[in-house]
Formats: C-alpha cells, structure tokens, sequence
C-alpha cells in the first residue's frame, strides 16, 4: 500500500500535480508520516509556492535529514525564495559537502553569494547543526615523512596563545581541539573539491599538509616553513593564516579573517600565487572544510 502511494505521489510530481501530492499526504495523521511522506510534502509546497509551509514540514524531520543533501536543498530552496538568505546559504553549502559539484546546488549558491557579497561570517553560515564529535579514526597519514615533518607534541595552553599571539589571530576552536588531539600533520584524504576550475581545468585543490601548533617543526604555524614565512616570501595576502601547504609552491590554503575580524571565525580559502592570485572560497570555516576533504584516488582514475 505504502509503495502504491509513493509512485502515486511520483507521478504526480512528474505531472505537476502538486496539489494533488498534498492533499493526498495530509489526510493522513501526522503521526503516520514517515520522512519519506514528509520530503514529498515539503518537495510539492515549494513547488506551490508555499515556503514557509514548507519550511514547518522539513524542520519536523530535521534529525533524520542531516545527512541527505536533497533534505539541505530542499529546505534552501524555501529559505531561499523566503528572502532568508543567510539560513538558505547555510543550507546548500551543507548540501554542497554531502554531494560536491551538483549544479544546481552551485547555482544557488552563486545567487546567494552575490546577493549578499560582504555578509559578515559570523552573522551568516558558521552555524552548523552538524554533531561536534567528529570521527578521526584512520583520518591521519602518520608516515615517517609526516611525523619528521609536520607532527608535533600536543600544544598546551599557554603554546596556543603565544603562537595566536606572534600571528595576531585567534584560531579557530575547532581546529585547536583537533590539534590538541593530533598536532599537525597529513591527512589520508587531501583534496577539496571546488566546483570551479583552479587550474588545468581541475575542480578541486590538493593538500600537503595542515599545519599544526607550534614552532620546532618546519611545517608548523611559526615553523621556518610556517604561515607568516609564506605569506612574506611568497606575496601572498596578508588575509588571515596559511593553514595547509599544497604541492605546489604556488598554492596555499587560507584562514580567511577579512570578513571576520582578527577574533572571529575565519573562513578558509585556496590562493594560488601563479594565476595571479586568484582566491578561491573553499569553506565557512575550517570544520567543513576538514569534513570536506575527499580521497585523492577520485580525481586520479579521472581521465
């Protein structure tokens, strides 16, 4: 019976029948609407052009929707057409993480983006309803290169504010609390995907390594190799933190604090010295952007 209906509520779709979804779902008790139902409620009322109806619907299965990209969009596109630009960018931007490079998801994005061009961060997208435990197991490269290199002891207190000190930026809490766990070091996943070209046509950037808290290891935040030795030597804009390095010299990715300030939540950013350097927005903040990163061998078995 339930399936009958599902392909009912399909087809409808298909035929733009929207009334036709709803009503069918709204005689049925609230409490018998499975997130299934609910998706196509939500799904026919934005296309009736009832977002705030909508908006009721998708937030009762908000839990179970955190991780499916077309609950995010959905949702977006609500928010979106309700003038609600900072929730709607929030929204896709997850959508974006969960299913990188769908276009209409970037096209709203776009939208947004140039809707609200100086939107302050910490008054727009930082907040995620994502869980805060993230899952580190097997996320390190520990090789022997990496540990020479990168890998430093567990920063204490009083190390933490000297080196945001010496860098005049407070860093993200995230990020300490993921370097007080493993101080530095490679990632087994080093690509970010961009939904843009950066260069070669590739849509995506690449990722020696992210810098951890300290100053003995070269690649560490005050190392000889660190972000402030970057950016002078290297011209690059004095915006904010070189928190990774990238294969190439030419490239480094970014903590973002123009739009910030020096105490706030920076935004991340890929800058790339050799196409005059273009930056690039990766992510709101430096937890999507790890949640983010995505196994190289993708791009690799591309032809």
């Amino acid at each position: 019976m339930r399936e009958d209906l599902l392909t009912q509520l399909e087809e409808w779709h298909e035929e733009d029948e929207y009334e036709e979804i709803v009503d069918a779902i709204m005689e049925i008790p609230a409490e018998e609407r499975d997130y299934d139902l609910i998706s196509h409620l939500g799904r026919a009322l934005n296309n009736l052009e009832r977002y705030e109806e909508a908006v009721e619907q998708f937030l009762t299965i908000k839990e179970e929707g955190k991780d499916d990209p077309l609950w995010h969009y959905r949702i977006g596109l609500a928010y979106y057409y309700l003038d609600q630009y900072d929730d709607a960018l929030r929204e896709f931007e997850i959508s974006d993480q969960l299913d990188p490079g769908d276009e209409d998801t970037l096209e709203f994005l776009e939208w947004i983006r140039s809707k609200t061009p100086q939107k302050p961060v910490e008054e727009s997208s930082v907040q995620f309803d994502f869980d805060t435990d993230f899952d580190f197991t097997n996320f390190w490269d520990d090789s022997e290169h990496a540990l020479e290199k990168y890998v430093s002891d567990t920063p204490t207190d009083e190390l933490i504010a000297s080196v945001e000190e010496e860098l005049v930026f407070k860093l993200p809490a995230f990020y300490i609390n993921m370097m007080k766990l493993h101080n530095g070091g490679i990632p087994q996943n080093r690509c970010f995907p961009t939904g843009e070209a950066v260069s070669l046509a590739k849509e995506h950037i690449r990722i020696s390594g992210i810098l951890g808290i300290g100053r003995e290891k070269r690649h560490s935040l005050c190392g000889d190799l660190g972000s402030r030795f970057v950016t002078e030597n290297g011209g690059f804009p004095e915006v904010g933190v070189v928190i990774c390095d990238c294969p190439s010299e030419s490239e480094v990715v970014m903590l973002d604090y123009r739009s910030s300030g020096n105490d706030g939540e920076p935004e991340v950013i890929h800058v790339d010295k050799e196409n005059n350097y273009k930056i690039i927005r990766l992510a709101p903040t430096f937890e999507i952007f790890i949640r983010g990163l995505v196994d190289e061998e993708i791009y690799d078995a591309k032809p």
